[in-house]
């Protein structure tokens, strides 16, 4: 599987006889050191388009359905061209960490929710939306941060779209559960979505790269730009459509759905870890773990959760999943792995 960052790129374009590098050799070097700088400010751009969001949501009013659809698939092919049909063959051999990354998704994620709502006194409306947030599906952002943080790619599309199947039951469980609550899940439109944005455009970059390798070598550098335009564009628009709650949530709500995301990565990766996976896998599902579908979850709340507040969480968990998920990227993508994987 490939592992890259545009600063690993050198252009094919060789030296002339001189010894001096050709104009085209200048330019492209010159590309991939701000391109590779670009995506390790990855976090900066998340927190910039964040704020434009909220202060002018107007500004994103263009980015209608039809480009946020296009976005996602836009994102999922430049992780799609990174790989190969042999990088899904060695991770279906392997099917214990996508199991382990469910087990962190569907049954820790949930019940952390549940104790810092608990833990911070949020009143019922604001629990409701808190234990569905821990209790949706991982988003596809995650395949970006994992690609930056040097994990696993492959293992991420396949966990992604374990999670967002398995949303069409454990979502509506787990609310009946810990909450009480009935919250129907479209399942035809969920699997649909996830062939469109997530499992065909991934096929597509693919398949691109087995019988066009030269046509892929000639585009990847520009994968990683692609893929942070495209998420810093995707978590925009969802902020900017609901931009007033986001503001209007206090300190007191603003606290506890970071910490689900920042603890449910901590522990994404330690209990991994300490269970014997190696580093490449352990990161992969730390980011995939805290990365979740917050959209979706703001989506759900509106349709089936009665008191509007109950949507305040999900708009909140849409700013914090981004920036936690680019700032372990970023971290760990300065980190040596260690583990010949």
């Amino acid at each position: 599987m490939h592992r890259l960052s545009p600063a690993n790129y050198q252009s094919s374009e060789t030296a002339d006889s001189s010894g001096d590098k050709s104009l085209g050799t200048k330019i492209f070097e010159a590309y991939t050191k701000t391109a590779n700088v670009a995506t390790t400010l990855f976090p900066l751009w998340t927190v910039l388009f964040t704020a434009i969001a909220l202060k002018k949501p107007s500004t994103f009013d263009f980015f209608t359905t039809e480009y946020f659809t296009a976005a996602l698939a836009a994102l999922m092919l430049s992780m799609g061209i990174t790989l190969t049909p042999a990088d899904f063959t060695a991770v279906a051999s392997e099917p214990t960490s996508v199991l382990m990354q469910f087990s962190l998704c569907y049954a820790m994620m949930p019940l952390l929710a549940l104790v810092l709502g608990k833990f911070f006194g949020l009143e019922a409306g604001l629990m409701a939306g808190m234990v569905l947030v821990g209790s949706i599906n991982g988003g596809q952002a995650s395949n970006l941060c994992t690609y930056i943080a040097k994990g696993n790619v492959a293992l991420s599309v396949l966990m992604t779209t374990a999670t967002t199947v398995g949303a069409i039951f454990m979502t509506p469980f787990l609310c009946k559960s810990l909450l009480g609550a009935v919250v129907p899940v479209d399942a035809k439109g969920i699997a649909m979505s996830t062939i469109q944005v997530v499992l065909a455009p991934i096929a597509v970059g693919m398949t691109a790269n087995k019988f066009f390798p030269k046509l892929v070598k000639a585009i990847l550098p520009f994968a990683p730009v692609v893929g942070v335009v495209s998420t810093c564009l995707l978590v925009a628009s969802a902020v900017a459509q609901v931009a007033d709650p986001i503001m209007n949530a206090g300190i007191g709500l603003q606290i506890p759905v970071l910490l689900l995301h920042l603890l449910g990565g901590i522990v994404g990766y330690w209990l991994p870890k300490l269970t014997g996976f190696g580093e490449v896998k352990s990161r992969t599902m730390a980011i995939e773990t805290s990365m979740k579908s917050s959209a979706f979850g703001f989506l759900l709340a509106k349709l089936h959760f009665g008191e509007y507040i109950a949507r305040v969480p999900s708009a909140v968990s849409v700013v914090w999943m981004a920036l936690t998920g680019s700032m372990l990227a970023v971290i760990w993508r300065y980190i040596p792995v260690k583990d010949d994987e």
